[in-house]
């Protein structure tokens, strides 16, 4: 009897359940962004002040998300928003993934700073992508553990440091990290600089990690598992916020020899659901105190939108000058075949 109760039990639940889903009315806006990227409390208010509801989902890559965006384009649109980077948008918009974004319905564009608008070569009059964030991953150390180092990418190269150390499982960051440290562009389409970048990470770096890391890097970093992580600051701070000591210890910087950086964006998909709807969500973020909001929550600058800068009273791992010492990330066209063979069948192997 107890047995046909709990089965009982679990069969009304379920019924329940999907009475209250289907009994919500609210319109639905369906997002997909990086991990760690969108505050909750800022989802929350966008769905009290509109009255609808966010369906959200999360990637770690932008490769990872264009191949499950390809895989769906058959049907009605699965997402409505999303983010890319700014070297994969101009793939998006020659395969027609991108609707027009209807400028009259942001009026928030205004506060987006011309300097970053300036660096959109890949769609300079904002026709189908908006500016999120103009930033970088850099290096995360505990200095608690590791009290001496360069500000270098050869940190990696440090043998004392052997499975205490991840870099981002991110062809483009992590194959332009080697070779801003080899004296090359992040973009170089050199085959001859690439193999140099392939044969650095093989032979010197790769045996020091404990393995590429776009997921996991920020709870390892936390708990202590690692000393040394190549990432997004904000991942981190993410785990160690309520943790003022792990914050004191954390040192956060972009290599001497630079890194890359990224404009990520949001468009809105051609085969979306909901265009009105991502219109008022963009317009929603560039407001200036969600924008503050956003960027406080993850000790962030607010490098996009002008306005926000003055609303913001949290700290940031880096300023927006930092950046001068970076090298954005550009489409390379169909040179990025050499890249991702490159990545996929040699560097990733093993690891």
């Amino acid at each position: 009897m107890k047995r046909i109760n709990i089965i009982l039990l679990s069969v009304l639940t379920v019924f329940f359940m999907t009475v209250i889903i289907s009994c919500d009315s609210r319109e639905r806006l369906y997002i997909y962004n990086w991990t760690s990227y969108t505050p909750d409390s800022v989802i929350e208010k966008f769905e009290k002040e509109f009255n609808v509801r966010v369906i959200y989902d999360e990637f770690t890559t932008n490769e990872e998300m264009f191949a499950k965006l390809h895989a769906t384009r058959g049907g009605r649109g699965g997402y409505d928003v999303v983010f890319p980077s700014k070297d994969i948008v101009p793939a998006m918009i020659n395969e027609g993934m991108l609707a027009r974004i209807d400028h009259s319905k942001i009026e928030n564009l205004r506060n987006i700073d011309p300097q970053v608008i300036s660096l959109m070569d890949y769609d300079p009059n904002m026709q189908y992508s908006v500016p999120y964030f103009y930033g970088a991953a850099g290096i995360a150390v505990n200095t608690a553990r590791v009290p001496n180092f360069e500000r270098s990418w050869s940190i990696f190269a440090r043998q004392d440091l052997r499975n205490r150390m991840t870099m981002l499982d991110d062809m483009r960051e992590t194959m332009g990290a080697a070779l801003l440290f080899l004296g090359h562009s992040a973009n170089t389409i050199n085959p001859a600089h690439i193999r140099e970048a392939e044969a650095l990470l093989n032979n010197v770096w790769k045996p020091n990690l404990v393995r590429f890391d776009s997921e996991t890097f920020g709870m390892g970093y936390a708990n202590g598992d690692f000393w040394v992580v190549h990432g997004f600051p904000e991942n981190i701070y993410e785990e160690i916020i309520d943790e003022p000591q792990k914050l004191r210890e954390m040192a956060f910087f972009f290599p001497i020899e630079g890194s890359p950086s990224y404009i990520d964006n949001m468009v809105i998909l051609s085969n979306a659901r909901n265009t009105e709807l991502a219109h008022k969500f963009i317009n929603f973020i560039h407001r200036p105190d969600i924008y503050a909001e956003f960027v406080d929550a993850f000790g962030l600058p607010a490098t996009v939108n002008i306005p926000a800068r003055a609303l913001k009273t949290g700290h940031s791992f880096y300023s927006a000058e930092d950046l001068l010492n970076t090298e954005l990330v550009h489409d390379v066209g169909e040179h990025r075949a050499l890249y991702d063979s490159t990545w996929d069948n040699s560097i990733r192997v093993g690891k």
